[in-house]
């Protein structure tokens, strides 16, 4: 009875695992995504909020194509010490609870499964590395004619991180379209 009950809950805690390992994987995964603007301010004003932003933002322009009204920053982004110690944590916790059921199933050798502890601080890690890189944002200006008036509306391509694209947005306060 005791076997099926720790068997049990050492399958149900290698699951955890699997998920905790595929959490930490995702934590650096590429979130590139498109998003369309929409502004009625002029070209010219458009362009100047867009470099200002982008040079707050620590980004710089490694791309200008006049032709197609398109430019592309670039920027190194770094990783979150709080994600990296909350990541480890995780881990850390993980670990430990497959070595209390390990340590339960197999009591003669309990004690040095506490070494696998000491693979916490990869998961930190990892993340330290792979979340520091350079990220582009490619922006894209078409302009059209606004329904039922006289303005000309600005439409705005951008293609870059989805976080980037969610505070581009809050910060300039431009209506996304569908």
């Amino acid at each position: 009875m005791i076997t099926t009950i720790l068997s049990s809950t050492l399958l149900l805690t290698i699951l955890l695992a699997i998920g905790l390992f595929f959490f930490i994987r995702a934590s650096v995964k590429d979130r590139t995504q498109v998003m369309k603007l929409m502004s009625t301010e002029s070209t010219d004003s458009l362009l100047a909020q867009l470099q200002q932003y982008f040079r707050q933002r620590s980004y710089k322009v490694v791309a200008l194509d006049a032709t197609q009204n398109q430019v592309t920053f670039a920027g190194f982004v770094r990783p979150s010490w709080f994600l990296a110690i909350f990541l480890t944590f995780l881990a850390a916790i993980g670990i430990l609870c497959l070595v209390l059921v390990l340590s339960f199933l197999f009591p003669q050798i309990g004690l040095l499964f506490l070494g696998l502890e000491l693979l916490s601080p990869v998961a930190g890690i990892f993340y330290w590395q792979k979340a520091g890189r350079q990220e582009q944002v490619s922006l894209k200006l078409e302009s059209a004619a606004a329904e039922n008036t006289q303005e000309t509306e600005n439409l705005i391509t951008v293609t870059g991180h989805r976080d980037e694209l969610s505070v581009l947005q809050a910060t300039l306060g431009w209506q996304q379209v569908p």
